[in-house]
């Protein structure tokens, strides 16, 4: 898929068809849990937090929100703005890119994204992150969650729609994040079961990182 306007469309369809079966369908976020109050406990309430493809809102925003963040979520899926809206009605959510972000939407104290940057080409990877660094201060704290694969904006069937998906052996994505100007503190695996048939165990890859 070469267009990004296309690819952008295709991919927010998808997940608006997919809506809440998203949550169903990945049960175990022990992990995500984990890396979302480490994040938390690295800033102070009021911190102003950036949860990139939000999604449902749920786990993340509405834990960063409970732990008294001030909570921006943005997605470009329409339906899962609005699941993230009822869900957490007082956090704010966008329907944005990461690769859109630019100075009108200011400056955050911290921020998470998990599974978010897999729906990127690789090309595009490197990119995202150094536009989501200029928007945190320095040192702050980012929580990253990738599945670990070495694939390039592969078609893949997902829960009945057909998504597109990047992603790294660990110590590429190591390499990739720390090139776009993070400090990765710590880096943790958890092979994942989803739900449903023939959908095989992932290794999911969860990265503690501060903005260098």
């Amino acid at each position: 898929m070469t267009n990004p306007a296309e690819r952008r469309q295709a991919q927010a369809a998808a997940f608006d068809a997919i809506g809440e079966r998203y949550d169903e369908a990945f049960p175990h976020k022990e992990r995500q849990l984990a890396a979302g109050a480490w994040l938390a406990s690295e800033l102070t309430p009021g911190a102003r937090v950036l949860d990139v493809g939000c999604g449902t809102g749920v786990p993340t925003a509405r834990d960063l929100r409970a732990a008294g963040m001030a909570v921006t979520g943005i997605d470009i899926s329409p339906g899962m703005l609005a699941l993230a809206r009822a869900n957490v009605p007082d956090a704010e959510f966008r329907e944005a890119d990461l690769l859109d972000l630019d100075d009108s939407h200011g400056t955050f104290d911290g921020a998470a994204a998990f599974f978010s940057l897999l729906m990127l080409p690789r090309a595009e990877i490197p990119t995202a992150l150094t536009r989501l660094r200029d928007r945190l201060r320095p040192a702050a704290p980012f929580a990253l969650g990738m599945v670990e694969a070495d694939l390039d904006d592969v078609p893949m069937p997902f829960l009945g729609n057909q998504v597109h998906v990047s992603g790294y052996p660990r110590d590429a994505l190591r390499d990739v994040v720390e090139t776009s100007g993070f400090d990765v503190v710590s880096l943790h695996a958890v092979t994942d079961d989803p739900t449903g048939p023939g959908r095989p165990p992932e290794v999911q890859l969860f990265l503690h990182c501060r903005r260098r």
